[in-house]
């Protein structure tokens, strides 16, 4: 990406977060097809797997925790903080070392290795706060759900940032 102002890039940054969040809010609104905790497509990840290969760290980082935050506060559930933010930070981390060695045309790889770590996270998260190891049991299924939903996710992301290249172009 270009180099653009500082105020142009806060700007875009401050964008994609609240595009993020609404994206999270209103996935919140469609019924679960897969009615167990931990489960859901995670389709704000689409706006953070796009922002990994376009912004700094700190600047994916912090659109990260905003969505996180503010996400928990509006969903009304502050307990998914602990969870959500284990699993992404993790996620976060994994994709931003992958980013050196996958490119934009595999994103989705990317991704589905990000979602396996978001879980792993959220698993340590309920090991911590249950305080009890037999929620490993539930891993293998959160990473199977969490593989599907991730390769969805990068897919799409993949193709948003084919279309801004596109778009950009034809400028």
């Amino acid at each position: 990406m270009p180099q653009l102002s500082k105020t142009r890039r806060l700007v875009r940054l401050g964008l994609l977060t609240a595009l993020a969040l609404i994206i999270f809010v209103v996935e919140m609104q469609i019924p679960n097809p897969v009615p167990v905790p931990g489960v859901k497509l995670g389709l704000a990840n689409i706006i953070t797997v796009y922002a990994v290969y376009r912004y700094r760290w700190h600047e994916v980082l912090a659109i990260l925790l905003i969505r996180v935050m503010l996400g928990a506060v509006f969903g009304g559930n502050l307990m998914a903080i602990p969870f959500s933010l284990t699993g992404g930070l993790l996620c976060l981390g994994g994709m931003l070392i992958l980013r050196h060695f996958i490119d934009e045309e595999h994103v989705w790889i990317a991704s589905l290795f990000s979602a396996v770590l978001h879980n792993l996270g959220q698993t340590a998260a309920a090991i911590v706060v249950m305080q009890t190891t037999a929620v490993i049991t539930y891993l293998p299924f959160l990473i199977f759900t969490g593989s599907i939903a991730g390769v969805f996710t990068g897919i799409a992301a993949q193709l948003l940032m084919k279309k801004l290249k596109l778009n950009k172009a034809e400028k």
